[in-house]
């Protein structure tokens, strides 16, 4: 059928198709063509089975499943998949999917249809998740659902959604999981925007759990975001879902140069690049959450899923305080370690994360009872100098400086080796005067020590220039 070229999906709507990205008329039109043009299924399994990066990236740049809700008559174009369910007996049930009675739709992606169930010999509801019946003939797309349920199944922690099982109906894959009446935390972010500092904490602390364990097992995500997270009890409880990405640190399928599989705004450097990742690739992806937690948004935004790329490798997110004055230092700085460009400048583990946002929950909560986690405080040569010392010995610096500004502004090498030595001495923020630095109780450093910092940060850059460049005139300074 369809045999006139004319009539075919084109590339881009397949691709829109594949990442979940199609509207509810737009997706409806789609489906009722792949259901009766072979020509187009075909075209979608290759594309899902190619060798080069489209292999990857179409099927995972999509919604997630939990991520639009629908109402339980499947309004928003469920037809070729309601049309798969059995009898039921019930009359309030939509069908039935093997022992399970179908209450209603509550899920779509791009890779398939989540249904709310009733399991009457347990007496529970539970979750399932149905491959799309279009993408039942792609070998990839089976592989990655059966390699979802075996990694979800495989990390047993109270932050990982638990799976039930796996079976098949009617030759269609699909997964029985715990059915979470909450949000994601996408939807979370999208309807309060930038959330509280304990509500961040927390729900980052219980995702860093879940992803300790999942590490434990050998396991690294590739997609940790926020739609990825769901949120479930009236006192929130996070729970890490859809491992259909997850594999072994050393699978040589993850490992082979240019594979790249997650999404754009939240996956790391070197996992954009294709390269080889481990677990700490999700923990620049928590870090990005995390962000998004802070302002409302992704920190990397762009028209094009390359452009975000472009911008993930090469640029740094604008500052989360620029965006939200709220966030405390520490917490700007713990950000900024977890996605540092280069692996090997993020902490440890995910464990070590775990441990340090417990006390730092523990600290906002209780500041004097519990002390920001040391690996959040500011360095020991800042505090030393602003503690011990204060003004008096920031002033001593300043005016030690001038007094070597004879020997210095002739001498390229000390003068190269100063303001490097200095600005270690300052949190990030201090050299362009936009932010000021937050001690541990939350109070400011006194405005004059800063004032004296950024002196410090002046003439030393002031030296340097006039090191290199003698004949400069003060004009050009």
């Amino acid at each position: 059928m369809m045999d006139n070229p004319a009539n075919h999906l084109n590339a881009s709507e397949l691709e829109l198709l594949a990442r979940g990205e199609c509207s509810g008329e737009e997706l409806s039109r789609i489906e009722n063509h792949l259901t009766e043009c072979s020509a187009c299924r075909d075209t979608m399994c290759e594309m899902e089975t190619s060798a080069d990066w489209t292999a990857e990236i179409l099927p995972v740049l999509r919604q997630d499943a939990f991520g639009e809700t629908c109402d339980s008559s499947g309004s928003l174009g469920q037809a070729s998949v309601l049309q798969l369910l059995g009898p039921t007996e019930n009359p309030d049930m939509l069908g039935r999917i093997g022992p399970y009675d179908i209450v209603g739709v509550v899920g779509r992606g791009g890779m398939g249809v989540v249904f709310k169930a009733y399991e009457v010999s347990l007496d529970r509801y539970v979750a399932i998740k149905m491959l799309h019946p279009h993408l039942a003939e792609s070998g990839a797309a089976r592989q990655r659902f059966a390699r979802e349920g075996k990694a979800a199944a495989a990390v047993i922690d109270d932050s990982v959604l638990p799976i039930f099982g796996v079976d098949t109906w009617q030759g269609i894959p699909y997964l029985v999981m715990q059915y979470v009446a909450g949000e994601s935390l996408q939807q979370r972010v999208v309807r309060k925007g930038p959330l509280e500092l304990t509500e961040i904490l927390r729900l980052a602390k219980q995702i860093a759990q879940g992803l300790s364990a999942a590490h434990s097992q050998g396991l690294v995500h590739r997609d940790v975001k926020p739609s990825n997270v769901l949120l479930a009890g009236t006192v929130d409880r996070a729970l890490l879902t859809d491992f259909g990405l997850a594999r072994a640190a050393d699978d040589a399928a993850v490992t082979r140069s240019g594979v790249i599989a997650g999404t754009p705004q939240y996956m790391s450097p070197e996992q954009s690049r294709g390269e080889s990742v481990d677990a700490r690739s999700d923990l620049f992806s928590l870090g990005s959450l995390i962000y998004t937690m802070c302002t409302g948004h992704s920190p990397f935004r762009a028209e094009t899923s390359f452009g975000v790329l472009h911008r993930l490798c090469n640029e740094s997110p604008r500052p989360i305080r620029e965006i939200n004055a709220a966030i405390p230092g520490w917490l700007c700085r713990l950000v900024e370690k977890l996605m540092a460009k280069s692996p090997s400048r993020r902490f440890e583990s995910a464990r070590q994360l775990e441990a340090i946002l417990t006390q730092a929950v523990a600290h906002v909560e209780q500041p004097d009872a519990t002390d920001l986690p040391i690996e959040l405080q500011a360095s020991s040569k800042l505090r030393l100098l602003l503690v011990v010392g204060g003004p008096v010995l920031v002033a001593s610096a300043v005016f030690a400086l001038i007094s070597w500004g004879s020997y210095l502004r002739g001498t390229l090498g000390p003068a190269a080796e100063l303001r490097p030595a200095v600005q270690e001495l300052m949190p990030p923020a201090v050299g362009d005067g936009t932010d000021v630095l937050d001690r541990s109780d939350e109070t400011n450093w006194d405005s004059p020590v800063m004032d004296s910092l950024r002196e410090i940060h002046e003439t030393a850059s002031g030296l340097e220039t006039h090191s290199k460049h003698p004949f400069l005139r003060q004009d050009d300074k």
